[in-house]
């Protein structure tokens, strides 16, 4: 049974290439555009929406590339689906909108039309030059050519690749407690600061954007300021992603399975500590350590996040604590860092009903292997949280 993997390549296109690709991406742009005022015709007077058939014989006429016109038409198909799906769950669900360019960064080639050698080839727009900084593996299925806001254009390659059977790690687990204060407090007393990227570059971000503010609207000054604002923005997030991958990779490396909070990440970046809970990504956090621990032959485990904090480790006792508290103490004698007594409770969380297993009359968590796919955590990481409610910021650690 094989998997998908992705793999970006920076390309290095020519100036009269660069015009040539952003052409396509207008062109795609205008293809959507009239297919969706098309789409909402189609259903003023008949009442259904046009199937993906009808949009397929629309895009005939385009000046692109076959396949890239009918991935413009899947795109605005599936819009449409799910919008429905989501309406009939009773979801709220908003129309697909029409775009300016600005919001089309991207086009995709679903089949062929491509060929990866030393350069990469492009059916309409020749051999540009990529750089391989590592070996693609598996049988190409997808490219989708994406060009960043800084003006940098990459190749991502969604490729097949076989599920090798990795050996079960054993040794050591872990707990980790998410925060803000440092980035994780483990259940051994070891921590990972948090290099805080965000704060350290806050001051040059808002220079930027004060720059671009002050240029003339839709002027070649104000576009040069815009891309500044982008470049320093893909710096942060650059830096910000090597650190996760070195942390996430460092962990699967030296522990053999890794308990965590499901935390709601969604709903704790729309709080009072929005920005530095977004600076800290723990979504993406997750996300990496998950697909690590397939490759490493360790083990994921999601749990309940409620009363990480609050509950003693050593007795069991729960106590309310405010955010400023940031030592646990309690009446049967633990004393230690409130953080580390919630990493404890995690790992005892994760081990629940296992053979050594300290943790007594604690739920059994949903266990996440190093064999399943990240997409599936994602989804069941979400009804988890909703079965236990929406989170409480009185009784996490941050």
């Amino acid at each position: 049974m094989g998997m998908n993997r992705a793999w970006r390549y920076r390309l290095y296109p020519s100036k009269a290439q660069q015009e040539k690709l952003n052409s396509y991406l207008r062109e795609c742009k205008d293809l959507w555009n009239s297919l969706l005022e098309y789409t909402k015709a189609y259903y003023n007077e008949i009442g259904k929406f046009p199937t993906r058939k009808e949009l397929y014989l629309l895009t005939k006429e385009a000046p692109l590339f076959s396949q890239i016109a009918q991935n413009v038409a899947d795109r605005l198909s599936k819009s449409l689906k799910g919008m429905m799906l989501k309406k009939k769950s009773g979801k709220k669900a908003g129309f697909p909108r029409f775009k300016p360019i600005e919001r089309i960064k991207s086009f995709t080639y679903p089949q062929f039309g491509f060929m990866l050698a030393e350069r990469l080839e492009l059916s309409g727009l020749g051999s540009i030059p990529i750089k391989k900084h590592r070996t693609l593996g598996g049988n190409i299925k997808i490219l989708t050519i994406k060009k960043m806001p800084s003006g940098k254009w990459f190749a991502i390659f969604t490729s097949e690749v076989e599920a090798s059977k990795v050996r079960r790690k054993t040794g050591t687990s872990v707990g980790l407690d998410l925060g803000i204060e440092t980035f994780a407090y483990m259940s051994d007393g070891s921590k990972i600061e948090n290099p805080r990227y965000l704060r350290l570059t806050e001051e040059r971000l808002r220079l930027a954007q004060r720059r671009m503010s002050k240029k003339k609207k839709r002027s070649l000054n104000r576009a040069k300021a815009r891309r500044a604002v982008a470049v320093a923005y893909e710096k942060l997030t650059n830096r910000r992603r090597d650190f996760l991958h070195k942390v996430s990779r460092a962990l699967v490396t030296q522990y053999a399975l890794i308990a965590v909070e499901a935390l709601n990440n969604e709903g704790l970046a729309r709080g009072f500590l929005a920005k530095e809970v977004s600076d800290c990504s723990w979504a993406e956090f997750s996300s990496m350590l998950a697909y690590k621990a397939e490759e490493a032959g360790c083990e994921v485990v999601l749990v309940n996040p409620a009363h990480t904090t609050s509950t003693c480790s050593s007795c069991g006792l729960v106590q309310k604590k405010s955010l400023a508290e940031r030592w646990h103490s309690c009446p049967c004698g633990a004393e230690m860092h409130r953080d580390l007594n919630a990493a404890i409770n995690i790992l005892k969380r994760a081990t629940a009903g296992t053979v050594g297993s300290q943790a007594c009359g604690e739920e059994t968590p949903t266990h996440y292997k190093h064999n399943e796919q990240v997409s599936l955590m994602k989804q069941e990481a979400h009804a988890f949280l909703a079965a236990f409610g929406r989170w409480n910021p009185e009784s996490k650690a941050l």
